[in-house]
């Protein structure tokens, strides 16, 4: 037997062995086996073939991914539309902020304290508004918000007010959370987007999920079937302002300055909260489609028009999420998971056939 047919009679038993394996496992010609493998790997591999402005753009994209997820928690599957996470946001940025400019304390251990104070704000709003029915809990997130704004924005003493705070760089210093290039920060900004879309996947698929599913959907009926909702809504908003604080903290790290303006501001708690709705909010991924359609939308918007028509990114966010509303899809989540559902039985199809 010459050597040519020998490595086409491996080849044909290897297809034939292929063959038999996707007969026996046929979700191997599903995309979703393999699909977001594809993308981890394409994300993790991409930054080394992309200019320092389109790693910029990604790592803030996955920085505001996270706080659109952690939003998602209470919003989307909760149904307690918050416009009030902004607060949150700059809670984490300023506790880092402050104790890196006055004590010396690293951002990492500012990271989690920021995260703390994040949760017992979130546990005091709870009792608040939680005990009562209707739009309260909207309108007063919306009004503390503006409390937290100005209160930062008239203490000078601490917080510098509307001049800021700058972040002194001090190098390459790992453990004080700077890094040379944008790199270390797009790796970061990405895992945690990863890890909290984990721990939303994990927390929504178990009974404290359930339970947060249930008040989103009807919470008459939940609570008729024994469902504290006070209790769960306090968890929920709690693990929710536990990430949007990180993804303050992340911010203030990365871009080194910080003011009242723009991480208290009402504007970001709106943005937040669209990137969850037009991604698709009560879904595990659609926050983090929805902040990287919006936010590659805006710099299209700011490259094309210039930074002299003010406020047009939520012209286009609106537009944006009147043709989601007029397609009855629920988000971008929903026309994605169509185009999926048709691929897949175009396989199917294939499959059959073969």
């Amino acid at each position: 037997m010459t050597v040519k047919k020998l490595i086409v009679l491996v080849f044909v038993r290897w297809f034939k062995n292929m063959k038999v394996a996707r007969i026996r496992n046929k979700k191997l010609i599903r995309p979703k086996a393999y699909l977001f493998l594809a993308i981890f790997i394409l994300l993790f591999v991409l930054p080394f073939y992309l200019s320092r402005y389109y790693i910029h753009l990604l790592t803030m994209i996955f920085i505001f991914a996270v706080a659109a997820e952690a939003w998602n928690i209470i919003g989307g599957y909760g149904g307690q539309f918050s416009l009030g996470h902004a607060t949150f946001f700059g809670i984490g940025a300023y506790t880092s902020t402050m104790l890196f400019y006055y004590l010396n304390v690293s951002p990492w251990i500012g990271l989690f304290l920021g995260g703390i104070v994040a949760v017992l704000l979130s546990i005091g709003i709870s009792h608040l508004c939680f005990h009562l029915r209707g739009p309260y809990f909207v309108i007063f997130t919306l009004g503390l918000t503006e409390v937290f704004r100005y209160l930062f924005l008239n203490q000078r003493w601490i917080t510098l007010g509307a001049r800021g705070m700058n972040i002194r760089y001090i190098g390459n210093a790992p453990l004080y959370f700077q890094f040379p290039g944008k790199l270390p920060y797009y790796y970061i900004a990405l895992l945690t987007t990863l890890i909290v879309v984990f721990v939303t996947h994990k927390m929504i698929n178990s009974q404290l999920g359930y339970y947060i599913v249930a008040l989103g959907q009807n919470q008459g009926a939940a609570e008729a079937i024994g469902v504290n909702s006070f209790k769960v809504k306090l968890k929920a908003l709690c693990v929710s302002a536990f990430f949007t604080s990180f993804a303050g903290t992340l911010y203030a790290q990365y871009i080194y300055f910080i003011d009242p303006d723009t991480v208290f501001g009402i504007s970001l708690s709106i943005q937040i909260m669209l990137f969850a709705v037009v991604g698709g909010a009560g879904t595990l991924w659609g926050p983090v489609i929805g902040t990287f359609i919006l936010q590659i939308a805006t710099e299209w918007a700011s490259a094309t028009f210039g930074a002299g028509l003010r406020g047009l990114h939520f012209i286009i966010f609106g537009a944006i999420l009147i043709i989601i509303v007029l397609s009855g899809e629920k988000g971008m989540i929903g026309i994605f998971t169509r185009s999926y559902q048709r691929i897949e039985m175009l396989l199917a199809k294939n499959w059959e056939k073969e």
